[in-house]
């Protein structure tokens, strides 16, 4: 679908502009948010017609963000939260908390000003975009902390996220535990040798023993002996 920009649209283009963009994002959000007008004859036209005015109002805009953004500029805010021992929050900060933390100091943003990629899930400082124009976004520090002296000591340097998983015991490098492998192979084969040694043994003690003479020879010797008694 293509539109036509009536303000500065980051990552899209200019007033003015008409550019091609989804139709979802056009119907949710530059549509209703008032930012564009559908790419049509008419609209174009109407457009031009109104240029000087949308650009004069999108100058007083401006210079009213600009005011806002010399005191917001490089602000540093301070949100409490619950935290386990390891910093991981019990929740999280959203957009909307950073909103309602810039409203109590006096700043008048909606949600869709801030520009946070993801929720803050850990204790810590976080760095936060705040859109005050289209042509105007300021960057503010969060930091989530348990307490008030916490937070002075994050704003120190001082870090109390700590990674909660044990580290793995260190195994011993291939070439150490290769002997003990080898130790244990060579124990195998001597264990071995000695029962092949064993049984070698036991065959031989069988073959030692002397052969009986069957009872034709015991008959012949005997008859030899009396022959030579007679003789």
């Amino acid at each position: 679908m293509e539109v036509i920009l009536l303000e500065r649209i980051e990552r899209l283009g200019q007033m003015g502009d008409v550019v091609k963009v989804k139709p979802g994002f056009a119907r949710n959000y530059l549509l209703p948010q008032k930012k564009a007008l559908r790419s049509t004859d008419e609209n174009r036209t109407y457009f031009e017609k109104q240029r000087v005015q949308l650009e004069a109002a999108n100058l007083k805009h401006r210079e009213e963000a600009e005011s806002v953004a010399s005191k917001l500029e490089g602000k540093s805010f301070v949100a409490i939260r619950q935290a386990g021992d390891t910093g991981h929050l019990y929740g999280s900060v959203t957009a909307r908390d950073i909103t309602e933390a810039l409203i109590e100091e006096g700043f008048t943003v909606t949600r869709q000003q801030v520009l946070l990629e993801q929720n803050i899930k850990l204790l810590g400082l976080y760095e936060c975009r705040v859109a005050l124009h289209p042509e105007v976004i300021v960057t503010v520090t969060f930091n989530v902390a348990r307490s008030e002296e916490e937070a002075k000591a994050q704003a120190a340097g001082e870090s109390f996220v700590t990674d909660a998983e044990e580290k793995p015991e260190e195994e011993a490098p291939p070439e150490e535990a290769e002997p003990k492998v080898k130790k244990k192979k060579k124990k195998a084969k001597t264990a071995k040798e000695d029962a092949g040694k064993s049984e070698t043994a036991g065959d031989g003690e069988e073959t030692e023993k002397p052969a009986e003479d069957s009872p034709a020879e015991a008959s012949e010797e005997a008859q030899g002996d009396k022959d030579e008694s007679a003789d």
